[in-house]
């Protein structure tokens, strides 16, 4: 099976980066197209004083996209030296449906993402991503697995 389009989230965990080694292999086996994508979560808190924490909020997303846009550039310039087509998109909102949306959005047919590999307690309150995006993609979804050392 060859893969057109390659999807990548990344964060800027130690395991977003093994996706992206994985995600050069494939797409120089494949002579696939890559987008990267990097997803800013939307504002959690939900019912506070937004006069009070507005310029907070604001502050913070600001950095959180502009990190997101320059990590996106350094990682998008290491498949510009493989000789891979790329491109980046930021996207707001939550980071499965910001997945799951990219995906679909750049007609992608496989997602290339990390998991930290979270277990129990930590997974029930930290939630899952790739979890997420594995029951939600209708696309294949390639899981790189953190590795303890």
């Amino acid at each position: 099976m060859s893969y057109q389009h390659i999807l990548v989230p990344v964060d800027d965990s130690p395991i977003s980066y093994a996706a992206v080694d994985h995600a050069i292999t494939l797409a120089k086996l494949c002579n696939s197209e890559v987008t990267l994508v990097s997803v800013v979560s939307v504002d959690p808190y939900v019912g506070v004083d937004f006069y009070q924490v507005a310029p907070m909020i604001t502050e913070h997303f600001m950095e959180a996209e502009a990190s997101a846009k320059s990590r996106l550039q350094e990682i998008a310039q290491t498949f510009d030296r493989e000789g891979i087509t790329v491109q980046s998109k930021v996207f707001h909102g939550s980071p499965a449906e910001g997945i799951i949306h990219v995906a679909d959005e750049v007609s992608a047919d496989l997602i290339v993402m990390g998991s930290h590999g979270r277990t129990g307690v930590k997974k029930l309150v930290l939630g899952s991503v790739a979890q997420s995006v594995l029951t939600q993609s209708p696309i294949p979804v390639l899981v790189i697995k953190h590795q303890s050392s």
